[in-house]
């Protein structure tokens, strides 16, 4: 996982600022296209990412890959849980701390990155660590299986 995709106890006031944080730096860094960020913020409205999986909430928005130049993944622990609507009930919120901002551009690897992903949410010890943590390389390390 790239160091500079990682933001620790970041500070937002909604799904919005930290969708558009983390897809700043996946633009910047040329993993995405101009239209990206918008269109992540568009599909988020129909079809919600936010995951309720217990103690800790996590959402994983995403978009098409016409969107995307190279596969990567964003994260971001924010400072203070956000509104993300629920996944499965979709008129239900989630309060999310744990944010994956999902960049994939060949659909048929999408399956095994939320493989990997979903083996991380179901560790709850793992997405303590993640949470608790203040240093981005630790977080990196933690990470290090999801391979994009």
């Amino acid at each position: 996982m790239n160091l500079d995709l990682i933001a620790l106890n970041l500070e937002v006031k909604n799904k919005e600022e930290v969708i558009r944080e983390l897809g700043k730096r996946m633009f910047e860094k040329g993993y995405v296209k101009h239209t990206y960020i918008d269109a992540v913020l568009e599909r988020e409205k129909t079809l919600p990412t936010g995951l309720d999986i217990g103690e800790i909430c996590v959402a994983i928005p995403h978009t098409d890959s016409k969107h995307v130049n190279e596969s990567n993944v964003a994260l971001a622990v924010l400072k203070d849980s956000v509104d993300f609507n629920n996944m499965i009930e979709p008129s239900k919120k989630v309060q999310v701390r744990v944010v994956f901002l999902l960049a994939i551009n060949d659909p048929e690897s999408q399956v095994s990155l939320l493989s990997k992903l979903m083996s991380v949410f179901q560790n709850v010890n793992l997405l303590k660590q993640i949470r608790n943590s203040s240093n981005i390389e630790e977080v990196a390390k933690l990470l290090e299986f999801i391979e994009i």
